[in-house]
């Protein structure tokens, strides 16, 4: 069978490109070996099932390793002890069966378990006569939690891992639950109403942070097993390096990636990947309406105040303290969105800030407050931007719309209309990626790729010249770090008297075009 890049469901080895992830089962083994418990909590998507698969076949030959969901058990499943109970015990034989540990099974009795304690008893009796350590695995456990049968099932699980460990039981070696929640929503979640539970039922559990996302030494293990197939030779470090680039590792947008460059790019003809091939395939994934993209909308419009922290980082630019502590950061960390970068709150990989960047444009430009301009045909020559030419046509847009009402308008969403003014120019040639580069002065720069060219706009406040002075010199080292000679820089002025005015400047060894609006 001929393999591809996977981005639905299970990956298997001999089907699908996949990372090598030897040194996490590795890890994990260690854990297990120690018997602790723990929860595999990450956003959707993000490889866990691939891993519990994975690690299920790492260990078989030393464990008996169950391998359970209550995915499509049915709501019933939990509503008696005795339901619940015997549907436990019915997944646990299905998966002796499908492992045809046949001596195991016929230990099992087949009298029908009444209720939870039935259930402590028959997990003694089960790795009381197994001949080796059992290891539980429960996945897609997030519908449970809401469930006070199942949150008594982990009180059980618990008490047994207590007693284990004082010599007074027997119990499973190590369980192991995976989902989008961690411990901390356990604990919340069992507190309501009419009491407060003091004893989280899974309090025993052992943080979990190995960090699952891919690196781009790990991308590069798929890569080199895919230039296998196909007898290329393109540089799998540098395309890991940009595949990582604009993905942060996000298990199943690395994969996406791959497998549009792959199978719509060079369906027909297998050559080497360049990193126009990745840019290429960004710009057709942000196309895309998937369910992954789906959720990442869905979960900041269906919170207020997450989106109004997602608008602040996305289009305001603002710097927010990261502190897991604080519930909207918690969310947003919870969906995929927020990842801590050096202690501050940042959207989570290049691909999804352009999706809510371009999402939040979309629905500013259709309101009342932000109706951008025409496209002029004179903005694009070849595969080439004349950002000149869109400086001084935003400029001359402003002019005609400027009144003295909109002051308070422009120190809030200045940056923002012009960003939906450059959005429908560049559409579907390039990028306008925000890149965190903020100052005292409340510096945005915007790093636009188009085609193959590169161009960095620095948008500011005018806050008087020993700041615009301040600014130039900013904007003069950060096009040395980037490798380029011109820049531009666009000014608001947020004063009555406006000076609508344009200038090269010449700052330290610098090209820059600057415009006032």
């Amino acid at each position: 069978m001929q393999k591809e890049f996977n981005i639905t469901g299970l990956c298997i080895p001999e089907r699908h490109f996949m990372v090598d992830i030897l040194h996490r089962l590795q890890k994990i083994h260690t854990m297990i070996e120690k018997g602790q418990y723990f929860v595999v909590s990450r956003p959707r998507q993000f490889g866990k099932t691939t891993t519990l698969f994975l690690l299920k076949n790492y260990l078989q030959e030393k464990y008996i390793v169950l391998s359970l969901s209550f995915e499509g058990t049915g709501d019933e499943t939990f509503e008696t002890e005795k339901v619940f109970a015997n549907a436990f015990v019915k997944l646990i034989k299905n998966s002796l069966t499908i492992q045809k540990e046949e001596l195991l099974l016929k230990t099992i009795s087949e009298d029908k378990l009444e209720n939870l304690n039935d259930l402590n008893q028959f997990i003694s009796n089960l790795v009381l006569n197994a001949k080796k350590g059992i290891i539980l695995l429960i996945d897609e456990v997030d519908k449970t939690f809401t469930s006070p049968i199942f949150l008594n099932f982990l009180s059980l699980l618990r008490d047994k891992y207590l007693k284990r460990n004082a010599g007074e039981d027997q119990t499973f070696q190590s369980v192991i639950l995976a989902g989008l929640h961690d411990v901390k929503n356990l604990k919340t979640r069992l507190r309501n109403e009419e009491q407060a539970v003091q004893n989280s039922p899974w309090n025993i559990a052992t943080n979990f942070t190995m960090d699952m996302s891919f690196s781009p030494k790990e991308i590069s293990t798929m890569l080199i097993d895919y230039t296998y197939t196909y007898n290329l030779t393109f540089d799998i470090s540098m395309i890991s390096e940009k595949l990582y680039f604009y993905s942060n590792g996000y298990p199943s947008l690395v994969s996406r990636l791959c497998k549009i460059i792959d199978e719509v790019f060079l369906e027909s003809k297998k050559e080497n990947w360049t990193t126009e091939h990745i840019e290429n395939s960004v710009k057709e994934l942000l196309k895309e309406n998937n369910t992954l993209f789906e959720s990442v909308i869905k979960n900041i419009e269906n919170n207020p105040e997450l989106y109004n922290v997602v608008y602040r980082i996305v289009l305001d630019g603002e710097k927010i303290l990261y502190n897991y502590n604080n519930p909207i950061i918690e969310l947003g960390v919870l969906h995929g969105i927020f990842i801590n970068a050096n202690g501050d709150v940042k959207i989570s990989n290049r691909i999804f800030e352009q999706l809510i960047y371009d999402y939040l444009i979309s629905k500013l430009q259709t309101s009342e407050a932000i109706k951008p301009d025409s496209i002029d045909s004179s903005f694009v020559t070849g595969q080439k931007l004349n950002l000149e030419r869109v400086l001084l046509k935003f400029q001359e847009f402003r002019k005609e719309q400027h009144s003295e009402k909109d002051l308070q308008f422009i120190e809030r969403h200045g940056r923002l209309l012009f960003l939906s003014f450059l959005k429908p120019i560049i559409n579907g040639h390039g990028f306008d990626f925000r890149e965190v580069e903020i100052s005292e002065e409340r510096r945005l720069d915007i790093t636009v790729t188009f085609y193959n060219q590169k161009y960095i706009i620095e948008l500011k406040i005018w806050r008087g010249e020993e700041s615009h002075d301040r600014g130039l010199s900013q904007l003069a080292d950060y096009l040395e770090r980037t490798g380029l000679s011109e820049g531009y820089l666009l000014i608001f002025q947020n004063k009555k008297a406006k000076e609508f005015k344009q200038q090269t400047i010449f700052h330290n060894g610098k090209s820059i075009f600057a415009v006032w609006v």
